[in-house]
């Protein structure tokens, strides 16, 4: 399913507006996600944009905004403390519950991840929660102070730098932190919950992941991010973060429905805005990413258009086989087509029609192979590259094909 990211903005705790994007599919929404992000980050980090992508995609709409104080958002960072993001995530369920519809998902990352552990069992509607590289007591963000933690018990304040920015912590939030009793909040919670971690953490022990484990009922689960960092900063991770979270979440969420967009059959191919060619492609039941090599200004994150269009072919000429097998009684074992594409000059083409080699000019030449296990006899083989022939996908790429174009809103 494609999706788009729209610019909105709520009351925070202390009436500064706060900054947001809200995700949404382009089509039906499943259910309402809420994500929260690191200390000191924003709704825009890597993973925060990637696990809305991916949720969106696959039909829940993700609302990530700003804490006071951070990013795009209004109010003085100094004044924030623990207590205020929860009751800034508490204005985010507020705002979703008001104006679209309460959140059933709740994701956290960090100090985030905290957060939402705090307010889980405050936000009836949330079905599920997850966090990402959280920590057992809201108390640990203070080790990152370091040094700079007795400058302001003494003096009441002091910069600190993290993560290559300058931040005005005062002894409210230090106070604050060393207050707050997360064990019974994780205990009291009674929800379904995710929890992930990397063993290589070294901002956020894997310990606390072990803490907050110990401390939950049961339903609850726990991801091992083998060899990522704290900040899922690599695309890859970050990718793996959102399709757990993803396939974890679709069990306590309501069921997708089917396409069925606007009352029409059709595959849907719309921009996701992550890169400069991703799209997602939306057919039937069906959310797919398609997008280009990074060797030419892609992310990867699928397959590109004419790797469609070879699969297409090689999984109708699978069928294809396996339909006449069953129709002969034959008894073929597990069959596998490698489609192989790319660009030629017709007369280079020596397996072409004499026809495409004298219409000069470049073709699209694909290469199927058809393997069969086990082996099947040389008899047999010549009977089954005509069968593949026959494959319905075979003929439209062979014959003359008319695509019709038009916008949106003519002839209709």
């Amino acid at each position: 399913m494609a999706s788009k990211s729209v610019k909105v903005e709520f009351d925070g705790h202390s009436g500064a507006r706060l900054a947001a994007r809200l995700d949404t599919p382009d089509g039906d929404i499943r259910a309402y996600a809420l994500f929260a992000h690191c200390f000191t980050c924003t709704k825009d980090f890597v993973a925060a944009r990637r696990i809305a992508a991916e949720l969106a995609r696959l039909g829940i709409a993700v609302l990530r905004f700003d804490f006071t104080g951070l990013g795009a958002s209004g109010g003085e960072f100094a004044s924030t403390n623990f207590s205020t993001n929860v009751a800034d995530l508490r204005s985010a369920v507020d705002f979703l519950r008001d104006n679209y519809q309460a959140p059933s998902l709740l994701i956290g990352h960090s100090l985030g991840g905290a957060a939402v552990l705090a307010v889980a069992s405050d936000a009836r509607e949330a079905r599920a929660v997850a966090t990402i590289a959280a920590p057992a007591d809201a108390a640990h963000v203070l080790k990152n102070f370091g040094a700079n933690l007795d400058e302001i018990e003494e003096r009441g304040e002091a910069q600190v730098t993290l993560g290559g920015r300058s931040f005005l912590i005062q002894k409210q939030f230090v106070e604050d932190a060393r207050e707050v009793e997360l064990g019974r909040r994780i205990s009291a919670m009674r929800k379904p919950l995710l929890i992930m971690h990397s063993p290589f953490d070294e901002i956020v022990g894997v310990d606390n992941a072990t803490k907050i484990f110990t401390a939950a009922k049961h339903p609850k689960s726990f991801v091992s991010l083998d060899h990522a960092d704290h900040l899922i900063s690599k695309e890859e991770d970050a990718a793996f973060v959102a399709a757990m979270i993803s396939a974890w979440a679709t069990r306590y969420l309501p069921a997708d429905a089917p396409q069925g967009l606007e009352d029409i059959e059709a595959v849907r191919v719309s921009e996701t805005g992550e890169g400069k060619f991703q799209n997602t492609v939306h057919a039937g039941q069906h959310r797919l990413f398609a997008d280009e090599p990074e060797s030419v200004g892609g992310m990867d994150s699928g397959p590109s258009p004419y790797d469609y269009l070879s699969a297409a072919l090689g999984a109708c000429t699978s069928m294809t086989l396996r339909m006449y097998a069953d129709h002969k009684k034959l008894d073929l074992g597990r069959i596998t087509v490698d489609v192989s594409h790319k660009k030629m000059h017709a007369k280079d083409c020596e397996d072409c029609t004499q026809q495409q080699r004298e219409n000069g000019g470049k073709i699209d030449r694909f290469e199927r192979v058809i393997s069969i296990d086990p082996d099947i006899p040389a008899s047999l083989h010549d009977k089954m590259i005509e069968i593949a022939g026959k494959c319905p996908v075979h003929r439209t790429l062979e014959a003359s094909s008319h695509v019709a174009t038009r916008m949106k809103g003519e002839g209709e």
